[in-house]
């Protein structure tokens, strides 16, 4: 019997603000891993696999749909992030239209969080899954070929005629050894086609890893609902046979570790350092960290191993925010763990948020002198968005958000103000820190060196650079004084 096929999509969104269209030129265009995992792990059931990676190809929603219909698949499986959910509606709409017959399942983050709201709101959508996908959906295919109970799939949420039904439990890959390799070689033009975003690597080509699941903190901003709490780790012997696979097969020569905490287990850190050392592997790599999961012996020994990069959620200049985030860290310990991190030869990306409930005219001045006062080569300025299942949103839901700003929900957008401060203010205190940032003299010499070193960063840099320029045109031209933001298109929700 030929085998059944199922096509993974990472369906198109817009994770760009409207006005700030140019930045797509510098941003990570890194492929889906979890697609990647589900892939491999359906391919051992016996099924053909493939994968659709709209945004990196630049594929609209009927560009999508259409590669589906005519590949005419029994299953499609697709990745909601809350985002992408109007567009991955439409995909599955079109592919019903053309395909009754074709069962299409979700999962994904978005319906880790807010899953029966999403069938009950989507009737294209057939199944979701809860949680990590791979058991979940292996179990779910299976029950569907085999025509048996769906009540005993876990972490499984349909529609049983009228009502919506969400089974028990909530299945975690306790080993994650046990589970294959991603399934990189369903990639087309896989690496060269996936770039992280501009500078975050020195030497291409990069792939992704996830060395871990789970994080243990909980910072009010952020969900999750799909890997949940208990953090579990791949043995550094499997971590760095996948390293050595990418460099072996692929030629890619950076790795970049994607865990919500790598540094979770030092012991683990060290033990894949050493396994590096010992065996000559001339590769670099970037990775997370916690500023109170680093010292300097680690740091040194990473140094050594090729660590190129670590970010750290610094979040803010304000012990207060920090406090209100239930971030378990201060600004002190911040600059002490960048400085160490500087002092071993690592650069630090850092990760701040703009808006957070709480912020005002003093947090930010806050977060512009901590900005100047640390030895921080690269920073990622996010627009606080209070994500779904994240306890923030649990906190503020029912007041200034609504489920139609699923859409703008790439942290790109501000969706939301605290009292006292309006969303052009914000926007401007954005625009001003990103410039007073990257203006500086030293940071301007080190991208330059940065850039003859690498050049296979200046034509993505010359893009961006003529995009910023034209909108910032745009927006004279239109009134709106140099300012970026500016309304999104009304998109049409209906079913």
């Amino acid at each position: 019997m030929t085998p059944h096929d199922i096509v993974f999509i990472n369906p198109p969104y817009e994770r760009i603000a409207a006005g700030y269209e140019f930045v797509k030129h510098i941003t990570n265009n890194s492929p889906s891993l979890g697609l990647l995992h589900l892939a491999a792990e359906v391919r051992q059931q016996g099924f053909n696999p493939s994968i659709i990676e709209s945004d990196i190809f630049n594929l609209s929603v009927k560009q999508v749909a259409a590669q589906v219909i005519k590949q005419n698949p029994k299953y499609v499986g697709i990745t909601l992030f809350t985002v992408g959910v109007w567009g991955a509606a439409d995909i599955a709409k079109r592919i019903k239209a053309a395909l009754p017959d074709t069962t299409i399942i979700v999962g994904g983050p978005h319906i880790s969080s807010m899953g029966t709201e999403t069938i009950e709101r989507f009737s294209q959508f057939d199944y979701a899954v809860d949680g990590e996908g791979e058991k979940a959906l292996s179990e779910l295919l299976e029950a569907l070929e085999n025509g048996t109970d769906l009540f005993k799939v876990p972490s499984l949420i349909y529609r049983d005629e009228f009502m919506t039904r969400k089974t028990a439990g909530k299945p975690i890959n306790r080993v994650l050894d046990e589970l294959p390799f991603p399934a990189w070689d369903l990639l087309p033009d896989f690496p060269k086609a996936y770039k992280p975003a501009i500078y975050d690597f020195p030497r291409g080509p990069a792939a992704t890893i996830a060395a871990s699941r789970g994080c243990p903190f909980h910072c009010k901003f952020c969900d999750t609902s799909t890997f949940g709490a208990s953090v579990r780790h791949y043995s550094p012997a499997i971590v760095f046979k996948m390293m050595k696979h990418l460099n072996d097969k692929y030629g890619v020569r950076h790795i970049a570790f994607v865990d919500d905490l790598f540094l979770a287990s030092k012991v683990r850190v060290k033990e894949l350092c050493e396994m590096i050392l010992e065996d000559g592997l001339k590769m670099s790599w970037s990775c997370t960290a916690r500023v109170d999961t680093v010292k300097p012996d680690i740091l040194g020994l990473m140094k050594q191993a090729g660590c190129w990069e670590i970010s750290f959620g610094l979040e803010t200049g304000s012990n207060d925010l920090l406090k209100k985030m239930d971030k378990k860290a201060e600004v002190e310990k911040s600059e002490q763990a960048v400085k160490w991190t500087a002092a071993a030869g690592i650069r630090t990306k850092g990760l701040f948020m703009l808006g957070f409930p709480g912020e005002d005219e003093h947090t930010i001045q806050q977060t512009k002198d901590f900005i100047r006062n640390i030895p921080m080569t690269i920073m990622n300025l996010t627009k606080f968005t209070p994500y779904p299942g994240s306890p923030i949103y649990r906190e503020i839901y029912g007041t200034n958000i609504r489920d139609d700003h699923w859409e703008k929900m790439n942290g790109m957008n501000f969706v939301w103000a605290p009292d006292g401060i309006s969303v052009k203010e914000l926007d401007k205190h954005y625009q001003q820190i990103l410039k007073a940032f990257y203006k500086r003299p030293k940071i301007g010499h080190y991208y330059l060196k940065l850039t003859l070193q690498y050049p296979n960063h200046f034509s993505r840099l010359l893009r961006f650079g003529i995009g910023f320029l034209n909108a910032k045109l745009v927006s004279l031209l239109s009134g709106r004084g140099g300012l970026l933001v500016k309304e999104a298109p009304h998109l049409d929700h209906s079913d």
